[in-house]
């Protein structure tokens, strides 16, 4: 039902305001340790359209390391450190999914993303292309087989690189680990059978070594170490490459954002904070447990205790059930039992009198809660429908309305109305107008009819609900 929309902005400014713009966001940002030369094509000027867009775009691959969801909440390192550099930048985090480099490197130069936060070895072929980061880490490249002494033959163990002669071995497809495996047969002077998969990402191919159905497969070191706590069967000391840089893609050319960026990652890499979530995702022993679990999106693609549930009612009502928990996670996160100081109760929320109207005879029980804030969202969604007839934006309507009354919501339609702006488009156009009706210009205003509203609460709810239903699209099932 709900999708986002980016709208791609055409900035067209003089030279010198240009320059200006971009001295005065790397002044207010970081220290700018390179000084690059302003950038004279306003095209290439990521770090002024994304201040102007409020959003930051960015690529990951979906893996137990970078980006998934666990216990409903988005997690992940890349995540973590991109959600630190958008709060930085004072702009709201976009995360799309992309497991293969090439459509990744395809939507920095078609200016669909501002940065691909992948695992990229930084190689002289990739550098044509597109420009790198200061390295985020370093790492080797390493084979995966299975140990001697958990049924695996002999001879099927590799002790050096030569023995890969004649060795089928799989690896994600337009990976830096083909080019690798190409340059080794070259080096060792053998043709190495390397399997390229398509659909596969690293981590899969690494759980079929780990259960025998491939023998061999390649990996960064430290994704293999990760993968060891929860496969201990497999072995990843047989280096294949050098120590190589793993750092960030951007758009080729931009000068000013590739300086903002390597002042930032320096900066935050001698940060505690960098160190706690380095921890938390590459060497804290809850990893396994967190691995292994039903709640983790890879393993076990769990939201809540309540999926089924919410599944049901999402379905009769017409709704994505995702969207549904998404409400709830913010609502409640999935506590039961919650009440509000004003008397809501439950996973969404509800007060008494409202579950009265809605027929609902005990709101305390959880799936009669839920049934009562489907029948609330389908409520609210009819009463919008006419004056916003388009259903992706008239969800974000539903949301505010949910979380403040329609009254509010339909006194921000007016003003966005009055004031020149469109009272059927969300972002940028009602919006205003809710988060700012605590001024007296508005909430005095002679359109509106519901008065004065603390509206920073629903924009933000808004907002935060939308993302994480973003993040349960991105790796969460349908069904």
């Amino acid at each position: 039902m709900f999708s986002s929309k980016i709208y791609k902005l055409k900035f067209t400014v003089p030279f010198f305001i240009v320059a200006l713009c971009s001295f005065l966001i790397l002044s207010c940002g970081r220290k700018n340790k390179e000084e690059p030369e302003p950038v004279t094509n306003p095209e290439l000027n990521q770090l002024i359209k994304i201040h102007e867009s409020g959003v930051l775009r960015a690529v990951v691959d979906y893996n137990s390391t970078n980006y998934f969801v666990y216990r409903g909440r988005p997690m992940g390192f890349k995540y973590e450190l991109l959600r630190e550099l958008s709060d930085e930048l004072g702009v709201r985090l976009e995360i799309s999914v992309i497991n293969d480099p090439v459509e990744s490197f395809d939507g920095l130069k078609e200016g669909r993303y501002d940065v691909v936060a992948r695992n990229f070895a930084v190689t002289l072929e990739r550098r044509k292309e597109v420009d790198f980061t200061a390295p985020i880490m370093h790492t080797n490249q390493v084979l995966v087989q299975r140990e001697v002494g958990f049924g695996t033959p002999d001879s099927l163990y590799i002790y050096s690189v030569l023995e890969l002669a004649d060795k089928k071995v799989h690896v994600q497809k337009n990976s830096s680990f083909h080019k690798r495996l190409q340059h080794l047969s070259e080096e060792i002077g053998e043709k190495i059978q390397i399997v390229e998969d398509s659909v596969l990402g690293t981590e899969q191919l690494i759980a079929q070594v780990a259960n025998g159905e491939i023998n061999y497969a390649v990996c960064d070191q430290n994704v293999g170490f990760l993968n060891k706590t929860y496969y201990p069967n497999i072995d990843v000391s047989l280096d294949i490459s050098f120590p190589q840089n793993i750092a960030w893609a951007i758009p080729k050319g931009d000068d000013v954002w590739r300086a903002y960026l390597n002042d930032w990652i320096t900066d935050f890499k001698q940060t505690k904070t960098y160190a706690v979530l380095y921890d938390r995702y590459f060497e804290s022993p809850r990893i396994v447990n967190r691995m292994t679990s039903g709640w983790h999106s890879i393993t076990g693609g769990k939201i809540s205790n309540y999926d089924q549930i919410i599944k049901q009612l999402a379905e009769e009502n017409n709704w994505d059930w995702r969207l549904i928990a998404a409400i709830i996670y913010q609502e409640s996160t999935f506590n039961p039992e919650i009440e509000s100081w004003a008397g809501a109760y439950g996973l969404m929320q509800i007060m008494p009198e409202t579950a009265t109207t809605l027929g609902i005879e005990d709101y305390k029980d959880p799936a009669q809660n839920i049934m009562a804030g489907v029948r609330m969202l389908s409520w609210l969604d009819e009463q919008i429908s006419e004056s916003v007839p388009d259903s992706t934006q008239r969800v974000k309507f539903v949301l505010a309305a949910y979380n403040v009354g329609l009254g509010h919501v339909k006194d921000a339609q007016r003003l966005a109305e009055k004031y020149g702006k469109s009272s059927e488009v969300w972002d940028n156009n009602v919006d205003y107008f809710l988060k700012n009706k605590s001024a007296e210009k508005y909430f005095k205003d002679p359109v509106v009819k519901w008065g004065y509203c603390r509206g920073d609460e629903p924009y933000n709810y808004v907002h935060k609900v939308t993302a994480n239903y973003m993040h349960y699209l991105n790796v969460i099932s349908e069904s």
